[in-house]
Protein backbone atom coordinates (compact mmCIF):
# COMPACT_ATOMS: atom_id res chain seq x y z
CA UNK A 1 0.00 0.00 0.00
CA UNK A 2 2.95 2.30 0.52
CA UNK A 3 4.74 1.77 -2.51
CA UNK A 4 1.28 2.19 -4.82
CA UNK A 5 1.04 5.21 -2.29
CA UNK A 6 4.38 6.73 -3.47
CA UNK A 7 3.98 5.68 -7.00
CA UNK A 8 1.23 7.60 -7.15
CA UNK A 9 2.05 10.75 -5.52
CA UNK A 10 5.06 10.59 -8.27
CA UNK A 11 2.56 9.97 -11.11
CA UNK A 12 0.10 12.84 -10.27
CA UNK A 13 3.35 14.94 -9.18
CA UNK A 14 5.01 14.76 -12.98
CA UNK A 15 1.37 14.79 -14.92
CA UNK A 16 0.04 17.41 -12.53
CA UNK A 17 -3.28 15.51 -11.60
CA UNK A 18 -4.12 16.61 -7.80
CA UNK A 19 -6.59 13.50 -7.70
CA UNK A 20 -3.93 10.81 -8.03
CA UNK A 21 -1.58 13.06 -5.89
CA UNK A 22 -4.24 13.15 -3.01
CA UNK A 23 -5.11 9.33 -3.50
CA UNK A 24 -1.50 8.34 -3.09
CA UNK A 25 -1.02 10.56 -0.13
CA UNK A 26 -4.01 9.29 1.61
CA UNK A 27 -2.39 5.48 0.77
CA UNK A 28 0.63 6.08 1.97
CA UNK A 29 -0.42 7.38 5.24
CA UNK A 30 -2.76 4.57 6.01
CA UNK A 31 0.22 2.16 4.59
CA UNK A 32 2.36 3.80 7.75
CA UNK A 33 -0.17 3.64 10.35
CA UNK A 34 -1.21 0.38 9.32
CA UNK A 35 2.58 -0.97 9.55
CA UNK A 36 3.72 1.08 12.67
CA UNK A 37 0.29 -0.56 14.57
CA UNK A 38 1.65 -4.15 13.18
CA UNK A 39 5.18 -3.23 14.21
CA UNK A 40 3.89 -2.57 17.85
CA UNK A 41 2.33 -6.05 18.14
CA UNK A 42 -1.51 -5.16 17.69
CA UNK A 43 -3.66 -7.21 15.52
CA UNK A 44 -4.16 -5.48 12.05
CA UNK A 45 -7.57 -6.56 10.40
CA UNK A 46 -7.88 -9.19 12.97
CA UNK A 47 -5.48 -10.68 12.63
CA UNK A 48 -1.80 -10.84 14.42
CA UNK A 49 0.58 -11.86 11.91
CA UNK A 50 -0.01 -12.47 8.36
CA UNK A 51 1.86 -15.73 7.90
Amino acid sequence: MIILGVLLLVIGFVTGISVLWTIGLVLVVIGLVLWIAGALGHAVGGRNHYW
